[in-house]
C-alpha cells in the first residue's frame, strides 16, 4: 500500500491534533451507545403520539439493535476496503439524516424505518471509530489514556443515554431524543475531515459476498430471534426457526472463510487466545448489563414512582464511577498490569453489584440499596471495558483492524440483544410464577396492588441473580484466557507497508505477535 496520503504517526512525532481527533471519535461513539437507551425513557410518549400498540412498540428498539448487531462485520471490513476516515464520515452523515427522519415521523411505520436506517449507519460508524482511535495513538502511555476514555463511553453511555432521554423528554418533545443526534454528527463529521488521519482504502482488495450474506444473515436471524423471544415466547415456531438458522449461517461462514481468498472475518482474528477472551468477556458483561438497565429503568419508575427525569439522574453516579474505573485505574495500569489483573478483578465488583441490587424492595430505598449497588457495579466496569478494548485491538494489522473492531461491537451488541431478552423471559417468569403463587381469593385493589409491585421486585431479583452469574463466567473466561502481559502497543502492531500483505502472511504475524 502506498503511505501517500498517511499522516506519520510515529512516537517521536506524535500528531499534535491527536486530542482533538479523540474527541471527535468519542463523540461518534457516544452518539451511537447512547442510541441504544436514549429512547427507551421517551417511548411511553412516542407511543402515545403514534399510537403504537404494545405488541408493535419494541421495535423502535429492536429496529436499531437487529440493524447495527446485524451488520457491523459489513461495516467493519468496509472500514478497512474503502479507508476508515471516509467510512466514519459516511457514517455520521447518514447516522444524522436517519436521525432527523425519525424524529419527524408521522406514523409508526416511519418510526420503525427510520431506526433501522440508524443501525445500519452505526455499523459503519462504531468499528470505523475504533479502528482509527488505534491508528491516532501510538505511545503506549497516551494510547491507555485514550483507550480509557473511550472505554468510559463506552461503558456510561447507556446511562448517559437514560439521563439524556429523562432531560429531552420532559423538558422538550420525545422527537428530540432522535434531534438530539444531528448536532453532534454534524460537529464530529467537521472535527474528522480536520483533524482525522487514515491511509486510503485497498483497491484492489474484493468484499465477500457469500461471507456477507452468511455472516450478516446469521447474525440478523440470531438477533431477531432473541428480540421476538419475550413477546412471542422461546416455544414460538418463528423464534425457533430463526436461532436454529442463524446457527446454522454461522457454521456456514465459519466454513467458508477457511476457502474464501479475501475473508469477510480473517479467522486468525478469533483464533488468537487474547482476542477471543476479550470477545467473550464483552458478549457475556453485556448480556448481563442490558437486561438490568431495562429491569432498574422500569423498576425506578413502577416501582418507585420516578419520573423520567429522576429516572435518569438516579443513573449519574453509576456514570461517574464508570468514567473514574476507566480514566483513574485503568489508563493507568494497562502498561504495567496483565489485562486479565484488571478484568477480573472488575468483572467480580461489579458481579458484586448485581448481587447487591437483589437486595431491593418495594419500599423507597435508593440511598441505602440502589445507590451503593451501582457504585460497585460502575466502577467493575470500568475497570473492565478499557482493558477489553485494548486487548481485542491488540497487535492487529491495520488491513484487519476495522473488522478487528467490528467483531467486539457485534459482540456487545449481539450480547445485549441476548441479555434483554433472556433477561426479560426470566422475568417475566419468575413474576407470573411469584403472583400465582401468593395470590389469595377476594384481594381488593390495594392488595393485588401490593402484590404485582411485589412480584415485579421478585422477578426482577431472579434476572438479576443470572445477570451476576454471566458476568461471573465473563470473569472466568478473562482470567483463562486473556494470559497475555502487559499492553504496551495497543492497536496494529505491523506497519502500514504490510498493510498488502497476503492474509496469510498477516495471519502468522499476529498469532507470533500475540504468542
Amino acid at each position: 500500500m502506498s503511505d501517500q496520503g498517511i499522516r506519520p504517526t510515529q512516537p517521536d512525532e506524535p500528531d499534535p491534533n491527536r486530542w482533538w481527533a479523540l474527541v471527535v471519535i468519542a463523540l461518534a461513539q457516544l452518539m451511537v451507545v447512547l442510541d441504544m437507551t436514549i429512547v427507551n425513557i421517551a417511548l411511553p410518549s412516542a407511543q402515545r403520539e403514534l399510537g403504537m400498540s404494545d405488541n408493535n412498540r419494541q421495535w423502535v428498539i429492536t429496529a436499531y439493535t437487529l440493524a447495527f448487531g446485524g451488520l457491523l462485520l459489513l461495516g467493519g471490513r468496509i472500514a478497512d476496503l474503502a479507508g476508515r476516515k471516509r467510512t466514519f464520515i459516511i457514517g455520521l452523515i447518514g447516522f444524522a439524516a436517519a436521525s432527523a427522519l425519525g424524529g419527524a415521523a408521522t406514523g409508526e411505520g416511519m418510526l420503525y424505518a427510520a431506526r433501522a436506517l440508524q443501525g445500519v449507519f452505526a455499523a459503519l460508524l462504531a468499528p470505523a471509530a475504533l479502528s482509527l482511535l488505534t491508528t491516532t495513538f501510538t505511545d503506549p502511555k497516551e494510547r491507555g489514556k485514550a483507550f480509557g476514555i473511550f472505554g468510559a463511553i463506552a461503558g456510561g453511555g447507556s446511562a448517559i443515554g437514560l439521563m439524556a432521554g429523562g432531560l429531552l423528554t420532559e423538558y422538550l418533545d420525545w422527537r428530540w431524543c432522535l434531534y438530539v443526534n444531528i448536532p453532534i454528527a454534524i460537529v464530529a463529521a467537521a472535527g474528522a475531515l480536520r483533524l482525522l488521519h487514515d491511509s486510503p482504502g485497498r483497491p484492489g482488495a474484493r468484499l465477500d459476498v457469500p461471507g456477507v450474506l452468511l455472516g450478516c444473515g446469521g447474525l440478523l436471524a440470531i438477533v431477531f430471534g432473541f428480540s421476538e423471544a419475550e413477546p412471542r415466547g422461546w416455544d414460538d415456531g418463528l423464534v425457533l426457526g430463526m436461532l436454529i438458522g442463524g446457527v446454522v449461517l454461522l457454521a456456514l461462514f465459519t466454513f467458508w472463510m477457511t476457502r474464501a481468498r479475501h475473508p469477510l472475518l480473517p479467522l486468525h482474528i478469533v483464533k488468537d487466545r487474547q482476542r477471543a477472551g476479550a470477545f467473550l468477556a464483552m458478549g457475556l458483561t453485556t448480556i448481563g448489563m442490558f437486561g438490568v438497565f431495562l429491569f432498574l429503568t422500569y423498576y425506578l419508575q413502577g416501582v418507585l414512582g420516578y419520573s423520567p427525569l429522576k429516572t435518569g439522574f438516579a443513573y449519574l453516579p453509576m456514570t461517574a464511577m464508570i468514567i473514574i474505573g476507566s480514566t483513574q485505574v485503568s489508563a493507568r495500569l494497562l502498561d504495567r498490569l496483565p489485562p486479565r489483573a484488571l478484568m477480573v478483578p472488575g468483572l467480580l465488583l461489579a458481579s458484586l453489584g448485581l448481587v447487591l441490587l437483589t437486595r431491593i424492595g418495594v419500599e423507597p430505598a435508593y440511598a441505602s440499596r440502589v445507590l451503593p449497588a451501582i457504585m460497585i457495579l460502575g466502577f467493575g466496569m470500568g475497570c473492565t471495558f478499557m482493558p477489553v478494548f485494548a486487548t481485542a485491538t491488540s497487535g492487529v494489522a491495520p488491513h484487519d483492524s476495522g473488522v478487528t473492531s467490528a467483531t467486539l461491537n457485534t459482540a456487545q451488541q449481539v450480547g445485549g440483544s441476548v441479555g434483554t431478552a433472556l433477561l426479560n423471559t426470566i422475568a417475566t417468569s419468575a413474576t407470573t410464577a411469584y403472583a400465582k403463587d401468593h395470590a389469595v381469593p377476594g384481594m381488593g385493589p390495594a392488595q393485588q396492588r401490593a402484590l404485582g409491585l411485589k412480584s415485579t421486585v421478585e422477578g426482577f431479583h431472579t434476572a438479576t441473580w443470572w445477570a451476576a452469574g454471566a458476568l461471573l463466567l465473563a470473569a472466568v473466561a478473562a482470567a483463562v484466557l486473556v494470559n497475555g502481559g502487559p499492553v504496551h502497543g495497543t492497536g496494529p502492531a505491523v506497519s502500514d507497508a504490510a498493510a498488502d500483505a497476503e492474509p496469510d502472511d498477516a495471519a502468522v504475524r499476529s498469532g507470533s505477535e500475540s504468542d
